[in-house]
């Protein structure tokens, strides 16, 4: 596909990574809010005994013990809290550390609750307990119960039709047939290529997909496996879902609802990072991006500007794409088998043939070109653009800019442009105290700026 005949029809007035944006379109409306979420195919059921929870007797009153060495007292009511496990079953492990005279009851706290703390013996064992981990957090959930969850969220079990996607992509320009493409890919599931010049919307399109689902996802905090801790949730990488309906339905919280997730790593990606990273000074195991990205996406995004070899890190994702697994090695030296449920999209810059070879991208079925915009997209943009920022800008004044600035130089259009030449202007005008001009002037000083070194 040749630049005159792109796929992709815009640049960003809004949000981008590495220069990879997309444009709003100029309607008068704003952009069609998410897909309301269809009914939850798989809710954690609230644990009524210990049993329910998967938890070893064990394993509760170790986690109770860290949290009144951190804490020094607490409440049933606030351990319960802490834990996200129901007053009951504190209760309950209070009451065996009772027992065991490795807890004491410092003070009443309100109907049928206490606050309790610590003995000089449950000091000691707690102490112990804290040297080999010392989370005292929400209580972890059994890989077990980890894995069958992903199962019934999987993304497969979730098929993306035109008209969901075009409502994703309400506020973006976009060609049907690259809109096609991105369906097919995404409704397959194993995998995709975006691949072109910067700036024109890579980054964008591959945020937006999973988002055209409208679906919410369970994710448990933290996973245990065979006492080793995994923290999952992460509130960098997934977007909690707070609502209010949450509260009307039973279940467990240990496990919180979060938007199908889209993690995007870049050219900073290294191979450690698609391992477990255990952490010393805890004794936790902070999961690796393609863990965290389970019933969503995972973006590569700049690939090819990554310090690891670009075959080792195809290597290392593209086995556990084909095969839905991955394996992890625990800091015990265990390896692990884990869920592997995900998008997989890489998007990059560079031709894919310079990147790979043929073998590698026949494992990945969709290359998908997002190409450049034609002259008179470019300035349909512009002006469109122009008119979004409060300015009127002639034609005249967009055909001067392309003569002088882009033909004269041999300068590639990208989508990104209108924006970031538009963004200088304001900027310009507002630091000279000045009305918005869109004129040949105020876009010879944008000029200079954005393209000096390039």
């Amino acid at each position: 596909m040749s630049p005159e005949q792109p796929h992709s029809e815009a640049t960003a007035l809004a949000n981008g990574h590495g220069g990879a944006a997309v444009a709003e379109r100029p309607a008068e409306a704003p952009a069609a809010p998410p897909a309301k979420p269809a009914p939850f195919r798989f809710v954690p059921p609230e644990p009524e005994n210990l049993a329910a929870t998967g938890l070893a007797a064990g394993e509760l009153d170790a986690l109770l013990l860290k949290l009144l060495l951190v804490r020094g007292t607490s409440t049933g009511r606030n351990a319960a809290e802490m834990t996200r496990l129901p007053r009951s079953l504190v209760a309950e492990s209070f009451e065996r550390l009772r027992q065991e005279l490795l807890v004491a009851i410092k003070g009443s706290a309100g109907l049928e609750d206490f606050v309790y703390q610590l003995t000089d013996a449950g000091h000691d064992r707690a102490a112990r307990l804290a040297k080999h981990c010392s989370y005292a957090g929400v209580a972890p959930v059994p890989l077990e119960r980890y894995i069958e969850a992903v199962a019934e969220q999987s993304l497969a079990g979730s098929k993306l039709n035109r008209q969901r996607l075009d409502a994703a992509f309400r506020d973006l320009r976009l060609h049907a047939e690259l809109v096609g493409q991105v369906g097919q890919a995404v409704n397959d599931g194993r995998g995709m290529f975006l691949f072109g010049p910067p700036g024109n919307g890579k980054t964008s399109i591959s945020e937006r997909v999973v988002g055209a689902f409208g679906e919410y996802v369970w994710i448990p905090h933290t996973v245990t496996i065979d006492g080793e801790l995994v923290r999952l949730y992460d509130p960098r990488s997934h977007k909690a879902i707070d609502a209010p309906q949450l509260e009307e339905i039973s279940h467990d919280r240990r496990w919180v609802l979060i938007e199908r997730p889209t993690i995007v790593v870049g050219g900073e990606l290294t191979l450690e990072q698609l391992e477990l990273q255990p952490n010393p000074a805890t004794g936790l195991c902070e999961a690796p991006v393609q863990l965290r990205a389970n019933c969503g996406a995972l973006v590569v995004d700049d690939f090819g500007r990554q310090r690891a070899p670009t075959a080792d890190i195809l290597n290392r994702l593209i086995v556990p794409m084909e095969k839905q697994h991955d394996y992890l090695v625990l800091a015990s030296g265990r390896q692990v088998m884990l869920p592997f449920d995900m998008l997989l999209v890489f998007s990059t810059n560079l031709e894919p043939r310079e990147l790979v070879d043929e073998a590698f991208l026949r494992r990945i079925p969709y290359k998908i070109e997002v190409g450049g915009p034609s002259e008179t997209e470019f300035v349909e943009l512009f002006l469109d653009l122009a008119r979004k920022a409060g300015g009127t800008c002639p034609p005249s004044v967009v055909q001067d800019l392309l003569e002088r600035h882009f033909r004269a130089k041999h300068r590639p259009l990208r989508y990104c442009h209108p924006r970031d030449l538009l963004r200088q202007v304001c900027n310009y005008c507002a630091y000279n105290d000045r009305p918005l001009e869109i004129t040949t002037a105020t876009l010879d000083v944008a000029v200079k700026n954005y393209f000096a070194a390039l």
